[in-house]
């Protein structure tokens, strides 16, 4: 198959992220793509979406695409006001969660305007696809837009309330001309109770571009941190975000008892934890501030002897920082908060795993790679974790799409 594709990355404008790199996977998997990003895209996606002959569109055509689009941007600046106005917790719990309500209200209108834009601009596209799409609103997207579509909801950050949630039912038949796309079951049974009327299919989301590190990249990066090759180094890459488990690995990193350098990058990050591991005397810290391109962060990866991943228990998502050391070749320490991820890696030399919340576990895994590194994975370890190649992704969602092709339009 070789049909263009239309693209929607509302978060294109955001440097980093595992949403970024396949959207210029697919971009090239399918030349002559249309990619919409209503709110603009990073300068380094930029660059390498037209060297893949993507179309570009950042601003909506069609009158109402632009109502619809400034309808969201007038919302979330509601939203922000009202976050930082109900940020206290002396304010009623209501009060608190209704500017997250605005929020998704935004990115619904964001998502309706880029499918008005969408069927503007390539009405007989292969496959309309939102590759990071709103939790909720999902039939209100469909029907705003006039366009069925898929979306990939990664997970749920913010549940409907009662306004929101009739809002969302009264467009209900617009979940018909929807497939969501779930990247784990984990996540696809989450949203099965909250949306039980909503298709949906589950498929990762991470492509593997086949472009593994070189030798020549890892010498580049023991060199760029002056680090030699024969000590250990971890990286640990992302933002410090709640479901990730800092008070673990900074309970672990305090119980080294053999030197390890230890690489940090992401946003945002807590200085006063890197000032804490800076003083730890077994630790030679290195951080890099984020967010970064994706030219950096393959350096970062490619210090690494392993790749450190610690979650919160039951967190089901799919971990961007798993796929991406499954697909440049970096071994992993990883905590098996995900029962469904550590079956698959299971057996796998080249994945260690620690019990969730285990310092002292951590530590063993830790010490484990200064004595000695574990194997890289091999060019089938991406397949093993879901992760298909970008044509096959790009296939994938054009047999999808077909299933709502001969479905009346919503409007």
């Amino acid at each position: 198959m070789t049909g263009r594709l239309v693209l929607i990355e509302p978060y294109a404008d955001r440097l980093g992220g595992h949403h970024q790199r396949t959207l210029v996977a697919l971009a090239r998997a399918r030349p002559g793509s249309l990619v919409i990003a209503p709110h603009g895209i990073a300068r380094e996606a930029v660059t390498a979406l037209r060297e893949a002959r993507a179309r570009l569109a950042t601003t909506p055509a069609g009158r109402l695409a632009g109502v619809l689009l400034a309808a969201s941007r007038l919302a979330a600046g509601l939203s922000s006001a009202g976050q930082r106005a109900f940020r206290s917790r002396r304010w009623p719990r209501a009060l608190r969660r209704l500017p997250h309500q605005v929020t998704l209200v935004a990115r619904c209108l964001a998502e309706a305007s880029a499918l008005r834009t969408a069927r503007r601009l390539h009405p007989g596209a292969e496959a309309v696809v939102i590759l990071t799409a709103n939790e909720g609103l999902h039939g209100a997207a469909a029907l705003l837009g006039g366009q069925p579509h898929l979306r990939f909801v990664h997970e749920a950050v913010t549940t409907e309330d009662a306004v929101v949630r009739l809002f969302g039912w009264l467009a209900r038949r617009g979940e018909q001309q929807v497939i969501a796309v779930y990247p784990t079951q984990a996540v696809g049974d989450q949203f099965a109770a909250a949306f039980p009327e909503l298709p949906a299919v589950v498929r990762a989301f991470a492509v593997d571009d086949g472009r593994r590190l070189t030798a020549a990249e890892r010498e580049g990066g023991r060199a760029a941190f002056g680090i030699p090759a024969v000590e250990a180094v971890v990286c640990l890459v992302g933002g410090w975000w709640p479901y990730k488990d800092i008070a673990t690995i900074d309970a672990a990193l305090a119980r080294l008892k053999e030197p390890l350098h230890l690489v940090v990058t992401g946003v945002p990050l807590d200085e006063t934890v890197l000032d804490r591991w800076r003083a730890l005397p077994d630790l030679h810290l290195h951080t890099v501030p984020g967010p970064v391109a994706e030219s950096v962060l393959r350096l970062v990866y490619a210090t690494a002897d392993a790749a450190l991943v610690a979650r919160q228990p039951g967190v089901g998502k799919e971990s961007g920082l798993v796929m991406d050391a499954a697909r440049l070749g970096v071994p992993l320490i990883v905590s098996d908060h995900d029962p469904a991820l550590t079956a698959r890696l299971r057996g796998q030399p080249w994945a260690l795993a620690f019990p969730v919340g285990d310092p002292d576990g951590l530590a063993d895994a830790l010490h484990t790679v200064v004595r000695q590194p574990p194997e890289r994975p091999g060019p089938e370890a991406p397949r093993l974790l879901g992760m298909r190649t970008a044509a096959e992704q790009a296939g994938f969602l054009t047999h999808t799409f077909d299933s709502l092709r001969t479905k009346e339009s919503p409007c």
